[in-house]
């Protein structure tokens, strides 16, 4: 008999993320498509005996920093060696464009603080066949890869690329800076940026200990970029923030960007131990906006965050903790 499938997945149980029970099936793929899920008469070209394994779509991890890796390795690990098949990188607001040559080790240092990445791998690994985002894009096109990946702009790279050193300062924004990061915004989406991150977290800082340059980033800023990705009709925000020291201020304010633009919003649920309960506000506050049509919407680790300490890294046991001389 003739093969009638490329692949048939025999006998698996199928975890197909609806919701409903797993359930014993036969998967059957032509090219790049599932066809059939049930018990699959017809004959694979190639057959894989999933009895006693679980079947699942491909995972889709949509928090990661990947940005560096995914230039010089075809092997996005450790996400490809668990069942993901799609990342978002570019997450926090942190990134490597738009970026000038100049301004290369600022956002390797913002990095290396940020997401405890070795300087000196990036400084080996990162080609900076770029300067601007679509050209960032073009390196990640000239490479095969394991697993999908989507970029985030970061908005960190683009205050440095618009404000140097007034960014790293945290200076505000004038409004001819702000109408170059929406230009920014809209080409970096029509060349095919997934959306804009950005952070307003105290913990996101240089290896030097300064804090991330969108830290106080103010609405009008926040706004112009956003619009940037409605004047190109795609992109979604992604934010990080201690919603401090006004929950429903913080809130409030992202609300009135988000409804600028039109673009949807996704931000980081944690729960913070001076502040136990403010998680449950802010699903309340999401609940109220998107009852009227405003998309933001709450994401959370599905599993417990784990960090690595030492006394040469940056966070070590005594981090956050009262000192003596002695």
């Amino acid at each position: 008999m003739s093969a009638n499938r490329d692949l048939v997945i025999r006998g698996g149980t199928v975890v197909d993320g609806t919701g409903r029970d797993a359930f014993e099936a036969d998967v059957g793929v032509v090219g790049d498509r599932i066809v059939e899920i049930g018990a699959v008469a017809g004959k694979g070209a190639e057959e894989i005996d999933a009895r006693g394994k679980l079947v699942t779509p491909g995972f889709v991890d949509i928090h990661t920093h990947y940005d560096g890796q995914a230039v010089w390795d075809s092997h996005l690990a450790p996400s490809s060696w668990h069942g993901v098949t799609t990342v978002v990188m570019g997450n926090c607001g942190v990134g490597f464009a738009p970026c000038k040559p100049a301004d290369r080790e600022k956002l390797v240092e913002l990095m290396e603080g940020v997401e405890d990445i070795p300087g000196a791998v990036m400084h080996e690994g990162l080609s900076w066949e770029w300067e601007s985002f679509s050209e960032y894009l073009g390196a990640l096109e000239r490479r095969a890869r394991d697993i999908d990946v989507c970029a985030l702009l970061p908005h960190a790279a683009v205050r440095v690329f618009v404000m140097g050193d007034r960014a790293i300062g945290l200076e505000n924004a004038n409004q001819a800076d702000i109408a170059q990061m929406r230009e920014i915004a809209a080409d970096a989406m029509r060349a095919g940026a997934f959306g804009f991150s950005t952070s307003r977290s105290l913990s996101h800082k240089t290896l030097k200990g300064d804090p991330t340059p969108t830290l106080r980033a103010q609405e009008d800023e926040l706004t112009g970029i956003a619009m940037g990705m409605r004047d190109a009709g795609s992109g979604f925000l992604e934010i990080v923030s201690e919603w401090a020291p006004d929950p429903k201020a913080e809130f409030d304010m992202l609300r009135r960007v988000v409804e600028r633009c039109g673009r949807p919003c996704v931000f980081t649920l944690t729960q913070r131990h001076a502040r136990p309960t403010v998680w449950r506000d802010l699903l309340g506050y999401a609940d109220n906006a998107i009852a009227a049509g405003v998309p933001m919407r709450p994401v959370v680790s599905p599993r417990a965050i784990g960090i690595l300490m030492g006394l040469e890294g940056s966070q070590n046991p005594f981090s956050g903790t009262p000192s003596k001389g002695f």
